[in-house]
């Protein structure tokens, strides 16, 4: 049986289930290992972040699909060391699920909704509104590429996400002007 849709989890109801090892058992691992790639000691000026516009849950399969799709597009333009990536949110709620059987005569096999406290099928982040999702540390010179990489971040996501420019913003101001003067 496939994954429920994220619709699903997407909302945030109740309070955090983040017991792994004390109380729940059997919770699968997070897929997403490497939350920092890129030259970590570079000095870059220019900070860009993902910030969430709502609340919500991120899937852990979500979050490594976005590291990946970002790590891509900079390492094909920037190179290894042109920039540093950080992914800012770790998926430590636990989602269950109360599996149903969807075959003929499964009414008279299955128990419905008795004790259904569910199995662990997966793991999540808890977003809250503003929250920064995803940084890339870069030059001023590579905002626009960086802002590409960040947008297939976004596209990875469940709810809707804004750039903000941490530090550096005068940079990149005069950076722009040097480039809408040379058009």
């Amino acid at each position: 049986m496939g994954k429920r849709p994220a619709r699903c989890y997407r909302h945030i109801r109740g309070p955090a289930n983040t017991r792994v090892g004390k109380y729940v058992r059997g919770v699968p691992d997070a897929r997403i290992r490497a939350y920092d790639t890129g030259d970590r000691k570079g000095i870059f000026p220019v900070h860009i972040h993902l910030v969430s516009k709502e609340r919500c849950h991120i899937r852990h399969t979500a979050l490594e699909a976005s590291r990946m799709a970002v790590n891509r597009v900079l390492q094909k333009h920037l190179g290894p060391t042109g920039y540093h990536m950080t992914i800012r949110i770790h998926p430590h709620h636990i989602l269950r699920e109360n599996k149903m059987m969807a075959v003929a005569g499964a009414d008279r096999v299955q128990d419905g909704m008795r004790l259904s406290f569910g199995k662990p099928t997966d793991r999540a982040a808890r977003v809250k509104e503003g929250q920064e999702l995803v940084t890339v540390r870069a030059e001023a010179e590579d905002y626009f590429i960086t802002l590409d990489a960040l947008k297939r971040a976004a596209d990875r996501f469940p709810i809707p996400c804004k750039y903000v420019i941490g530090k550096g913003e005068e940079l990149v101001k005069e950076f722009l002007k040097k480039r809408s003067r040379a058009m």
